[in-house]
Formats: C-alpha cells, structure tokens, sequence
C-alpha cells in the first residue's frame, strides 16, 4: 500500500496548494487525503488506478472545504497578514511570471481550475480527469478550453497592463 501511495504525495501536494491557495491548508488537505486513503484501503479496488483513486480523495475533500468555507467565511491567521504585509522581497521577472499564473489560476471558476491542474499539470488524461471530478469526458474537455482560454485572456490583460473584469467579458450587442 505504501509503496503505492507515497510516490504520489509531492504531485498530491502540488494539486493541493494550487486547489487552496494557502499551503497550511493544503497540506492539512493532503494529511487529510492520505488519512481517508489508507483507512480505506479495502474499498480500492485492486485492477484500479491508485492515482486516480487518490486524485478522487483529495478533489472531494477540497469540494467539502470550500464548501464550508462559504459558511464559515475565510480564516486568516495574524502570521500569514504580517508576513504579506509587510515583506516584500524583490523579485526575478521568472517569480512574477510565476505569480501571474497562478493569480490568473485563482481567477478563474472552480470548476475550470481543478480541470486545467489535473490535465495541464499533473497530467492527467481527460478520462482520469473525469474520474477524478466525477463528471463527463465532454465537460472535462469544454472546462479544459474554457478554462485555457480564459487564462490566456487574463494573462494577456496582465502582460498589456489592462485590468480583467472578474466577471467575465461584458456582453455586445449585435445588430
């Protein structure tokens, strides 16, 4: 079982923090996700894919933390203020390319995000993805483009100094 699931942790971890967008969090995500794992062992079925299985764990207790969340409202700890308040460190234009990503990343919809991380960083296959999500391989694939293009729309804002209307494009009338 070991032998399965730990050379998954570091691509579980990345998954994690990109999800939550705060690395304690993330990691009491991935803590909670191999918890479920392994008490649950018995319920993985031997001819599966223990990747994808495990993708499965940790995409729904994300879906449960955000949902919470709602509820809850968002908690920050007075460490994480002082440390983005007040530090600013100077940075290589390879970090703020970094940074833009991944604000562009948070920008867009759940749905869209967890699809474009499986597929485009852990490199998931569009079938794997759909298991994972628990949804179709088309909506997989329309999340995927939506969500690709969309980047690339806030990139490109970025990258022209332009601000992006977080609501999405606004509409035009055509005669």
């Amino acid at each position: 079982m070991t032998r399965r699931i730990a050379p998954l942790i570091p691509a579980l971890r990345r998954y994690a923090r990109a999800l939550m967008k705060n690395p304690a969090m993330a990691d009491d995500l991935v803590q909670d996700c191999l918890e479920r794992a392994i008490s649950r062992w018995h319920q993985h079925r031997v001819d599966g894919n223990t990747r994808t299985w495990m993708f499965t764990i940790l995409h729904n207790l994300a879906v449960n933390n955000w949902q919470q969340a709602r509820f809850r409202g968002v908690h920050v700890t007075i460490d994480d203020v002082g440390d983005a308040a007040f530090s600013h460190p100077p940075q290589q234009d390879e970090n703020l390319h970094l940074q833009d990503v991944m604000a562009a990343l948070e920008q867009l919809p759940d749905d869209q995000r967890s699809v474009v991380l499986l597929v485009s960083v852990e490199d998931l296959s569009y079938a794997d993805a759909a298991k994972v999500l628990g949804v179709p391989v088309g909506t997989v694939m329309s999340r995927l483009s939506r969500g690709r293009e969309r980047l690339h729309q806030i990139l490109a804002g970025a990258a022209n100094g332009t601000v992006e209307n977080p609501h999405g494009p606004a509409l035009r009338r055509v005669k």
